[in-house]
């Protein structure tokens, strides 16, 4: 009789891991990422500081990834979930001024999974890029809301794009994303879709409604980071407050697919896109964004899909954000497609088998800013050729590499063949900002993107969010280095302000041998501001309400050249502060 049972109970297993792959035709998919959330960030991981229900259901209904790696910073891990391919292939350099951007050739999971007939969104932090064809309408997405930028300079009712046409959001930015995408869902219930769901916390600025933090003003905080001399309290405690917001919105998403009836045939996935952004709780481990020790590049990872998953499946085999479009195309039957060499493997094995699958052993490199690291289910090897037992030493405390020289020796030429095939591979040459790419409605080309030149300066030293200020003399400008796809007519609008006792300046746009006018005979001088919403300290610039000046409209001549904006007359003490310059065709005549 025992002998029978577990007959049974082994042909249902089977049959239940088989179902991975042909239980549900065409699945939804919801991708949440979190912006700057540790691995220790939640209450599964065993922080008391903090309560994560919602999320922590992912895994209690689902599977979880124990040890799940992901990029040092925001722009390569979306690059690596967004090709399955490690970031520096696809020709991400950096978190800014053009370098985040995506190769164009490059096929995305939005590509692939509306090649299969999805209907494809993404709400949120996007950070592969501004202009077509590197836009998230130009990579597979059919709708986008959000900031395409790296970082935002304020999360209440912010100042957006809804497929390149400027909106503003309403309330607080994490509630209005996930609003977006329960809306998506319920509005294309019926077919299979793809959402989507970069969010933009806890990255800075900490801002965060009263409703969240008030939890958090004056707590102690049981759990501290390793480096506690080094951790700021305020930043903590909003990061934790923001993370309980993330985990509400999680809860409010998870109840609109109980209520669609989708629960089954959705599968969701959640994850975040590198270490903590501050020295916080962190399970003890070494590093935090920015490093390519374990405490840098280690995520949380929930995927839950209950047609196919078992709840409470744990998976301690190492995987990674490359991974996620082989495991989501043969989940959904969708086809793979890549540019070049696929970095990831599907996971769908270790998702219905769990560790008992016969998983081949694999090497994951973590890499940034010129710092390579490698790891083994077992070991890592740092950048400083160092190996640790990542299981009896989680917080890279003893180098055993004189104890295990063969195999020390074997990562670092690993290491040294990913430097030679993999980071050194792409050529690195500055790209152009493109106008009038195939499909392009309108160019967008922010200030983050161009180069202020005399006395300009930007409103904060990292240009993501930033604006031009200080512009006092004739001999000062703002470029943008683009090449122009559409030769044609493009009618130009500024997002500037301006004191009233500089009204009267006058403007003109250059580029080769064009030029536009104008001239600026309405003052807008709007405040600096977001930092009375600030929980702590902030590094982001502050924002304005910018408005809009039509600038009237160029000819362009196709090929790369330097766009200019300069000012012929300047009646008071400065020209404007630049904000944006946004670029639309105009329709043959």
């Amino acid at each position: 009789m025992q002998i029978l049972r577990l007959m049974v109970t082994l042909i249902a297993a089977n049959l239940f891991a088989h179902s991975a792959v042909c239980h549900a035709t065409s699945p939804n998919v919801i991708v949440i990422l979190a912006d700057d959330q540790g691995w220790g960030d939640l209450s599964r991981s065993g922080n008391v500081n903090l309560s994560t229900p919602h999320i922590d259901s992912l895994a209690r209904h689902g599977a979880s990834f124990e040890n799940f790696y992901v990029g040092a910073v925001c722009a390569p891990t979306r690059a690596e979930l967004l090709t399955g391919r490690y970031h520096s292939r696809s020709g991400v350099r950096g978190v800014s001024t053009g370098q985040e951007r995506m190769d164009a050739g490059e096929v995305t999971i939005a590509d692939l999974l509306k090649d299969a007939g999805y209907q494809t969104a993404a709400f949120g932090k996007w950070h592969n890029g501004t202009q077509y064809p590197y836009h998230p309408n130009a990579r597979g997405f059919d709708e986008f809301i959000g900031f395409c930028s790296g970082h935002w300079g304020h999360y209440f009712d912010p100042f957006l794009e809804h497929n390149t046409r400027p909106i503003r959001g309403e309330g607080y930015l994490t509630n209005y994303l996930v609003d977006q995408a329960i809306e998506f869902l319920r509005d294309n219930k019926g077919r299979p879709t793809f959402v989507y769901l970069p969010l933009n916390i806890p990255h800075s600025p900490m801002q965060v409604p009263d409703e969240w933090y008030a939890k958090f003003a004056d707590a102690p905080l049981k759990l501290r980071g390793t480096e506690a001399k080094r951790e700021s309290l305020s930043h903590t405690r909003a990061a934790l407050a923001m993370c309980e917001n993330i985990d509400a919105n999680v809860g409010r998403l998870l109840a609109s697919l109980d209520e669609l009836g989708m629960v089954d045939s959705t599968v969701v996935v959640y994850f975040s896109d590198n270490g903590p952004n501050g020295h916080r709780w962190n399970g003890g481990m070494k590093g935090i964004k920015g490093s390519v020790d374990e405490g840098g590049v280690r995520s949380p990872c929930f995927i839950r899909y209950p047609s196919a998953i078992r709840a409470k499946t744990e998976v301690r085999s190492i995987a990674g954000a490359i991974d996620l479009l082989p495991t989501l195309c043969e989940l959904t039957g969708a086809t793979v497609r890549s540019k070049g060499p696929l970095d990831g493997r599907s996971l769908v094995p270790l998702l219905t088998k769990g560790d008992t699958h016969e998983w081949p052993e694999r090497t994951i490199f973590s890499h940034w800013g010129g710092r390579v690291s490698a790891r083994t289910d077992r070991y890592r090897l740092d950048n400083n050729g160092k190996l640790f037992d990542m299981v009896a030493d989680p917080s890279q405390s003893h180098d055993i590499a004189a104890d295990k020289p063969e195999f020390a020796s074997d990562l670092v030429e690993q290491v040294a063949t990913f430097r030679r095939e993999v980071v050194n591979s792409y050529p690195g040459k500055p790209r152009p900002f493109d106008i009038g790419a195939a499909g392009s409605p309108r160019t967008w080309l922010p200030a983050r993107d161009g180069v202020g030149h005399g006395n300009i300066k930007r409103s904060s030293r990292h240009p993501n969010c930033s604006y031009f200020t200080n512009w006092i003399t004739t001999d000062d400008y703002v470029s943008w280095n683009v090449r122009v796809h559409e030769p044609g007519r493009y009618r130009v609008t500024l997002y500037h302000s301006c004191a009233e006792k500089n009204t009267g300046c006058e403007l003109t746009l250059k580029c080769g041998n064009a030029t536009a006018s104008c001239v600026v005979t309405e003052p807008n001088d709007p405040p600096d501001y977001g930092d009375a919403q600030d929980r702590d300290g902030r590094t982001e610039s502050l924002v304005k309400d910018f408005a809009p000046l039509d600038f009237g409209q160029i000819e362009l001549a196709e090929g790369d050249a330097s766009l200019e904006l300069r000012a012929d007359k300047i009646p008071g003490d400065a020209a404007v502060e630049v904000r944006l310059l946004v670029l639309e065709m105009t329709k043959s005549e």
